[in-house]
């Protein structure tokens, strides 16, 4: 079975190349080979591959930039989307796609399930939004992921972030009024392989999906956990106060939502999966990168 990966040089793509490995070959994608932005590009490299399985770890990620480049995170997010279902349709391939809680308004306490009605507060949200509809509409084979939190070994996570900063300040403020689970790259790679093994015997299991580790935490919990384990493990901080803040006291471009919680039970049961709690990942994720 030959594999297209996108979007391999980035976090998600880092792990997927590890995890897609036992399917068969894979071609590892990043921007120097397909460029999302470049459509005809796009379809050509497609067509002349023909893989079986298209995985799309490619996306215009930066949300605060999205409201001011709303066209760029448009065409990478949205149009581009739209190619590669078509493509996937006719060659018959199915496509792997990933979204994010982003496509929903944030409110309320109670996790969000595949069929709510999506309501995205910022470009990037729309731009995801843009994106799900086109491959669902296209009639292609396809399974969308949507995801939260996310955060992996390599390039820039929230973890690093907080390790870096708590190195150099005493005083750190954190959100504490939004909530979601934070779900590791090598989670999110590992679950799409499972996924894949099923759905090529049991086509009838595609559609979109919610994935996210177990449990919830805020992102000053978040913050909290990785300065709390970095010390346990002799970690040398400067950090003395963590303070929890609200959301409005950290403006942004973008609004964010306060509630990033996703229901997986649909994932769940139908791939009959574990999903462990956010902490394992989390520590896992440390571990590796203290002991660097």
């Amino acid at each position: 079975m030959r594999v297209l990966l996108l979007g391999a040089s980035g976090q998600l793509g880092w792990e997927l190349k590890r995890s897609l490995t036992p399917l068969g070959e894979v071609i590892a994608a990043d921007r120097s080979v397909v460029d999302l932005t470049d459509l005809i590009a796009l379809r050509t490299a497609i067509r002349r591959l023909k893989p079986c399985l298209i995985v799309n770890a490619a996306a215009y990620t930066s949300v605060d930039k999205a409201e001011s480049e709303i066209e760029l995170a448009a065409l990478v997010n949205g149009a581009a989307c739209q190619v590669l279902a078509e493509e996937a349709r006719s060659l018959d391939a199915w496509l792997i796609h990933y979204s994010t809680d982003y496509v929903f308004n944030g409110q309320g306490s109670v996790p969000w399930g595949e069929a709510d009605v999506v309501a995205p507060l910022n470009s990037y949200g729309s731009s995801k939004v843009a994106g799900e509809q086109a491959i669902i509409q296209s009639g292609c084979k396809y399974l969308i992921f949507r995801t939260s939190w996310n955060y992996g070994v390599r390039g820039d996570s929230f973890p690093r972030k907080i390790l870096n900063l708590a190195r150099e300040r005493e005083v750190l403020e954190i959100v504490a009024d939004q909530i979601g689970a934070p779900t590791g790259a090598d989670l999110i790679a590992d679950v799409t392989v499972s996924a894949i093994q099923q759905i090529l015997q049991h086509p009838e299991l595609g559609g979109l999906y919610h994935l996210a580790a177990g449990g919830e935490v805020s992102w000053h919990g978040y913050a909290s956990y990785v300065v709390d384990f970095a010390r346990a493990n002799g970690v040398q901080l400067s950090v003395t106060t963590i303070k929890a803040i609200e959301t409005s006291a950290y403006p942004t471009p973008a609004r964010r939502p306060l509630n990033s919680r996703l229901n997986t039970q649909k994932l769940r049961g139908n791939f009959s999966l574990h999903l462990p709690d956010w902490q394992s990942g989390v520590t896992r994720m440390l571990r590796e990168v203290l002991n660097k």
